[in-house]
């Protein structure tokens, strides 16, 4: 995917997000967040929002810490959620492509990386949204999920602060049932995980079905869809992999 095409799911997935928080309000449960209610969601959301286009629009090149939560609720929150929303879209479809900027993993460019961060955070706390709202969730496009199960094992679970270890080395392979050439096998040991995009050599265990599917599943939203194999392989996955704020 160009940085464009990430720009446009940003953009789209913001607004979904808005509208199921808005029609679920600010005190609904979030069944995919424990102990969050929709108030929390948005909070968090705009927080980022607002955190990654500081890098971009004033060209930070060392890390710079978020500027913390808002005292907002209600439609006040909503509002603030959808102006740091829009804020974000536009100064990343208005940058530079050579912007010089910090950002945390490997990417073509500073751009790139906020630009697909952005889109994949967006996703999965629309998804959290609209799981507050209830009813059926906007699908996620095959491709764009794909690469997101890419960003996370090959990018997120690469770096040293991953907690996904195992005493013994051990082989998951993770395959989208839907997408050609979406299957990766991830190697797990004392070290952070190390993840190919290849289907290499046998596997202890094996996590199966649709992108979407799995995209939800590995960033913990939903089940795995269908594990064969050593399932303690994926028990260890679900319990250590959990990325959070900090």
């Amino acid at each position: 995917m160009e940085t464009a095409d990430f720009i446009r799911t940003l953009d789209r997935e913001g607004e979904l997000l808005a509208t199921a928080a808005g029609e679920a309000g600010s005190g609904a449960e979030v069944p995919t967040c424990p102990g969050w209610q929709v108030r929390d969601l948005l909070r968090h959301t705009g927080m980022v929002h607002r955190w990654a286009t500081a890098f971009v629009a004033e060209k930070h090149t060392a890390y710079q810490a978020d500027a913390g939560l808002p005292d907002l609720d209600g439609a006040e929150l909503l509002a603030w959620f959808r102006e740091g929303h829009r804020n974000l879209v536009e100064t990343l479809a208005g940058a530079p492509a050579d912007v010089q900027c910090w950002h945390f993993l490997p990417a073509p460019s500073p751009l790139a990386f906020w630009a697909r961060r952005q889109a994949h955070e967006t996703t999965v706390h629309r998804f959290d949204a609209e799981s507050a709202r209830g009813g059926t969730p906007t699908p996620i496009d095959p491709g764009f999920a794909a690469d997101g199960i890419d960003e996370l094992l090959r990018a997120f679970h690469a770096r040293p602060k991953s907690r996904v270890r195992s005493a013994e080395p051990r082989v998951l392979r993770v395959r989208a049932t839907d997408t050609d050439g979406a299957v990766w096998t991830v190697r797990l040991s004392q070290e952070p995980p190390a993840a190919e995009r290849d289907d290499v050599g046998e596997a202890d265990c094996e996590i199966s079905g649709s992108a979407g599917q799995l995209y939800l599943s590995l960033w913990n939203r939903q089940p795995f869809p269908r594990v064969t194999g050593d399932a303690a392989v994926a028990a260890l996955w679900r319990e250590n992999s959990a990325v959070v704020w900090s």
